[in-house]
């Protein structure tokens, strides 16, 4: 379990960032964080304020790290890329979850190792993470500003034989009463824009293999696009099911067999093929995971509904 309740003993009087700094080696923001998260506990209650000081008994809740042997597919002194496996989370979404990638970047650069985006779950393919806060202030400022750039795969639902953009502006869904969607095309949203070139059609199972480029970084950007031209990713969970599927896997009540039929594939059917950017020198980084031949994981076309 990631996340741990240690027991510590403060021998005199002191300011409780003060006691997080020198124990975990932390600086005195990310100390203060801690405490602002009612992470410290003093008879098992939480202190909040960053100016109180403690003495004798505490305990503190605390990331501690776990891995599974995940090692980076490249690395230097900077930063580190990994290749992200489908169902793994790149940060714990609450202090329960059990594993994400955050355990590997942690335990092989400490606390200040951070990754600096994020896949949605699903999703598989490369994670970029920095190994100090100079390199995770520098990338993700680079992502910011777009000068790092990335391509996906996706196996999507129908045929698609020629090169395509899409410059839709998406917009945050506030209301999940009428659809399950978490962005929606709308004119009052936000500027973005991805390309699109085919690159294989399986007739078999009425799918094609897609590579993608998003230019702007919006939330589910790609997914929304290509839902929008009526080729969603198959494996989608929300974008081309029906409201009450989407529902279901969202309350964690669909089974893997109604999973392929109602979303058309055992997973979400996008991957992070590769990255390129500077950081002294230019890097360009290729995932060397064969997500062409994840079709398998797709449901035939007879017995899948998605998209229908």
């Amino acid at each position: 379990m990631p996340f741990v309740k240690e027991k510590f003993n403060v021998p005199k009087k002191m300011p409780a960032f003060l006691f997080i700094m020198r124990t975990f080696n932390f600086t005195q923001g990310q100390a203060q964080r801690v405490l602002a998260k009612g992470r410290l506990l003093i008879n098992g209650e939480s202190i909040f304020n960053t100016g109180d000081s403690i003495e004798g008994e505490i305990e503190i809740v605390y990331f501690k790290p776990s891995s599974k042997g995940n090692t980076p597919l490249f690395h230097n002194k900077d930063f580190m890329v990994f290749e992200k496996y489908s169902g793994v989370l790149v940060h714990p979404n609450t202090m329960a979850t059990p594993y994400s990638l955050l355990d590997e970047i942690r335990t092989i650069s400490g606390d200040n190792a951070n990754a600096v985006h994020r896949i949605d779950m699903e999703t598989s393919g490369l994670l970029l993470a920095s190994k100090h806060k100079k390199a995770e202030s520098y990338l993700k400022m680079s992502f910011e500003d777009r000068s790092i750039k990335k391509s996906y795969l996706a196996w999507v639902d129908g045929k698609l034989t020629k090169p395509f953009s899409s410059s839709e502006p998406i917009k945050i869904n506030n209301d999940y009463s009428q659809t399950k969607h978490k962005v929606f095309i709308s004119a009052e949203g936000k500027a973005s824009h991805t390309d699109f070139v085919p690159f294989e059609y399986d007739e078999n199972l009425d799918a094609t293999l897609v590579a993608c480029y998003p230019h702007t970084g919006r939330t589910h950007q790609i997914r929304v696009h290509l839902f929008h031209v009526k080729h969603p990713i198959l494996g989608d969970p929300v974008y081309g099911t029906t409201f009450k599927a989407a529902n279901d896997y969202l309350e964690d009540e669909l089974s893997p067999e109604d999973r392929m039929v109602e979303m058309g594939a055992s997973r979400l059917m996008l991957h992070a093929q590769s990255l390129s950017f500077n950081f002294g020198p230019k890097f360009h980084i290729e995932s060397r995971s064969d997500f062409k031949g994840m079709k398998n994981l797709i449901c035939s076309k007879e017995k899948r509904v998605f998209n229908r």
